[in-house]
């Protein structure tokens, strides 16, 4: 995971999610858990970033 991911999951986590995995089901969900507290929303665009998947690699 390079600088930039890492200080977009920070400040804006539905970000590095939208990157990774496109517009779909986990964007909704970050989006939703940014909404409700920030962390949850941090901790969730952590677990995308660096879970294995056969997603958009940007």
């Amino acid at each position: 995971m390079s600088i930039l991911m890492i200080l977009l999951t920070i400040l804006f986590p539905p970000v590095p999610v939208a990157l990774k995995e496109g517009i779909g089901t986990q964007l909704l969900i970050n989006v939703l858990l940014t909404l409700i507290g920030w962390l949850p929303g941090v901790i969730h665009a952590f677990w995308v970033q660096t879970r294995g998947s056969n997603a958009i690699e940007i």
